[in-house]
């Protein structure tokens, strides 16, 4: 079965690595990018991954973007939710602007996404949707109440969309990533990352590879038993029941 895949923020850091995990695997797989032109240009040339621009937190724009995937690579059978963004401040602070971008970023665009594929997976009785969700919407993180309820927010989802279409042969799971080695986490001052770093049981910050192994494993067609589940890859630094 010729597997074709729709990667979200698909050109930089864990999406990247996602889109690379894939390929291997022999998907096809559409890359989408909203801003960095020059990242998703050498994403594609170094990869041959077809690159597409649009704005998830825009229903119409995932509607015709996913259009334009199948018409290119074939109909979607496997969804991995990964674009977002944070725009911290703490709550007594924070505007409506900040709080609605990321909600729409984070979670509405979860929505939108699956809403323009499923029709399709319905259709073919096969599918996997994947939600990168984040260590913060478990447990919360000071600064961070946007993020965190958006993040929080695609558990629930998750939790819901997978008792729709369990029968139909779709499968709807969560990865949770701890701290990841990726460009946004380098940007954190180096004092802050090792107290970060400290907490973490591993002794260490996780790997891009490492999440994308985890996405890999529930986008494959032996993991049809596995649904409404969040894989927690956070190096033990938060555990959940």
């Amino acid at each position: 079965m010729e597997r074709v895949a729709i990667v979200t923020g698909g050109t930089r850091g864990i999406g990247s690595a996602i889109s690379h995990e894939l390929l291997k695997a022999g998907f096809k797989v559409a890359a989408t990018y909203h801003g960095n032109e020059q990242a998703a240009h050498a994403f594609a040339e170094e990869t041959g991954c077809a690159v597409f621009k649009w704005d998830v937190g825009s229903f119409a724009a995932c509607q015709s973007g996913v259009a334009e995937v199948a018409e290119r690579l074939g109909p979607v059978d496997t969804l991995v939710n990964n674009a977002g963004i944070t725009w911290d401040g703490m709550l007594h602070k924070m505007t409506e602007e900040q709080w609605s971008t990321v909600i729409r970023t984070d979670l509405d665009s979860a929505f939108f996404m699956c809403r323009a594929v499923i029709d399709g997976m319905r259709a073919k009785g096969f599918g996997r949707i994947i939600n990168i969700t984040s260590i913060n919407g478990q447990k919360g993180q000071m600064g961070q109440t946007n993020y965190s309820a958006a993040k929080a927010g695609l558990i629930g989802f998750t939790k819901a969309f997978a008792q729709e279409t369990a029968r139909k042969g779709i499968t709807v799971n969560c990865v949770a990533p701890g701290y990841i080695d990726t460009d946004m986490v380098a940007k954190v001052p180096k004092d802050v990352l090792e107290g970060i770093i400290a907490t973490i049981p591993v002794g260490r910050l996780g790997k891009p590879e490492e999440i994308a192994h985890c996405v890999s494993f529930l986008a494959d067609t032996r993991a049809g038993f596995i649904t409404g589940a969040t894989l927690t890859a956070n190096g033990g630094q938060y555990i959940t029941g």
